[in-house]
């Protein structure tokens, strides 16, 4: 039934026409319109209004047509994936696009259909009628397959973020990227417990050792030609903040600390999918940030991976650690681009809300992608810059580098820049602080975990690493 939601219908059903307007476009679309249509739209007050939905009436009592609404071009500015509203409102049944729409905003809207199908279900019982949704059969033109595997991999991310820590743990994660690899023919290996001493990850050790749930480092490689692509993805279980712990309304939802490992999943199933011509690997250091005695404590002095030492002034900035024992893995290989996924710092949260993630990168043609991606996929972004004065704040004297610096400002940057302290030897680099949360519903994005970023990245990759990575040429759109 779920993975039904995230596909298109079959070409050869029936299906009712559905047809897209905006509220400038109402009245022209209803000059080519019979009267009994005209007085139907007109006595129940339809306008076009973004996510509006009506159904209009055949002689025998059936649907003869479906009108969905886009707004006025304020509204569209405002709102993505309106089409999504749509889905929700709509009876059961198939549609199809029966115009309406521009050519480029099909890809958008199509997705958002897709999106909108999702729900978590895994712990609600409900009949399985209740959970049925309309279909909608591929437009003409779209590459239905990408745009189906784009639903997939986001529907994926949004199970990860969403399950409770009590059934998504180190041990889970793993699961899901050995499932991954079995699927797409990946190979895997992992580093548990005290071997992450012996193998020289002491910062990973540090921070997962005061949980009874064993600290691991999964290391996933897929495919044997073009480009290396590595992906590092936060994959911290839960964060009590450990002994700098955290009050309980911040505790609510570190559930979903693990966003970053979520993303980088959703992505790497997508070049996976599509079969590109990467060498991908993926990274992802799984741990649990608990208390006990063991913990981690306020003013401890670490040794990194790469050597660099780092003062742990709070515990509860536990992400950048552990990430900087992977990136400084990853850097051993020299990667054509290395990319770096994590729900970081409120203070990225404060700048910029929960939909408009920041990146940090040094370099101006990959940033110029993403930025061109990010608005043809309606995946946003907003580059954030590695500000080389504030490195001062990250060098607390006594050891390189301060986990956490004092006085409160630049949150997210101090932290990016701390990131990039480990990423050198990378070919390209680019850190994304991202908030892999839905606050509150809307089009195609259900209140709940969110994948954010993986899209423009998935677009910007064939002008970051060339274009004979993708089929074609070029990522489809």
């Amino acid at each position: 039934m779920r993975r039904s939601l995230s596909a298109f219908a079959s070409t050869d059903q029936a299906s009712i026409p559905l047809h897209v307007v905006t509220a400038d476009s109402l009245a022209q679309w209803l000059d080519g319109q019979p009267e009994r249509v005209r007085a139907w739209v007109a006595n129940t007050g339809f306008q076009g209004r973004s996510g509006e939905t009506l159904c209009v009436p055949d002689a025998s009592g059936g649907i003869d047509m479906a009108l969905s609404g886009l707004g006025s071009a304020a509204a569209q500015a405002r709102n993505r994936f309106a089409l999504g509203a749509a889905r929700l409102k709509l009876p059961a049944g198939t549609y199809h696009l029966a115009g309406g729409l521009d050519p480029e905003a099909v890809a958008e809207q199509a997705l958002g259909w897709l999106l909108a199908g999702y729900s978590f279900e895994r712990f609600r019982h409900r009949p399985a009628e209740e959970l049925s949704l309309p279909a909608l059969k591929a437009p003409p033109g779209l590459d239905a397959k990408r745009t189906e595997i784009l639903a997939a991999a986001e529907w994926l991310t949004r199970d990860l973020i969403n399950t409770p820590a009590s059934q998504l743990g180190p041990e889970e994660l793993e699961t899901t990227v050995l499932s991954l690899a079995e699927e797409y023919k990946a190979e895997v290996s992992v580093t548990y417990g005290d071997d992450l001493l012996v193998e020289n990850f002491p910062l990973i050790h540090a921070v997962g050792r005061a949980s009874d749930r064993m600290p691991r480092l999964l290391d996933l490689r897929w495919g044997d030609e073009g480009p290396r692509l590595t992906l590092v993805g936060k994959g911290v279980c839960f964060d009590t903040g450990g002994l700098n712990i955290k009050p309980g309304a911040s505790m609510g939802l570190m559930k979903k600390d693990m966003g970053g490992a979520a993303t980088v999943l959703g992505l790497a199933m997508m070049i996976m999918a599509l079969g590109w011509k990467i060498r991908l690997r993926v990274l992802i250091p799984a741990v649990e940030n608990a208390i006990s005695g063991s913990a981690m404590r306020p003013g401890d002095v670490l040794t990194a991976r790469n050597g660099k030492t780092i003062e742990v002034n709070n515990t509860d900035a536990e992400g950048r650690l552990v990430l900087a024992d992977a990136l400084a893995l990853a850097c051993e290989e020299a990667p054509d681009a290395l990319i770096c996924m994590a729900t970081l710092t409120g203070a990225a949260r404060v700048a910029l809300g929960p939909d408009l993630p920041p990146f940090y990168t040094d370099d101006e043609p990959l940033a110029e992608a993403l930025a061109r991606a990010a608005r043809a996929e309606s995946d946003p972004l907003w580059r954030m810059p590695f500000h080389a004065p504030y490195e001062s704040l990250i060098e607390p004297g006594i050891a390189d580098l301060d986990n956490a610096p004092s006085g409160g400002m630049a949150g997210s940057i101090t932290a990016a820049l701390f990131l990039r302290r480990f990423a050198e030897g990378a070919q390209r680099f680019a850190h994304f602080d991202i908030y892999g949360w839905q606050p509150t519903a809307a089009p195609g994005r259900p209140k709940g975990g969110v994948g954010q970023g993986a899209r423009a990245l998935l677009r910007a990759l064939p002008e970051i690493l060339g274009p004979d990575i993708a089929p074609g040429g070029r990522a489809a759109s």
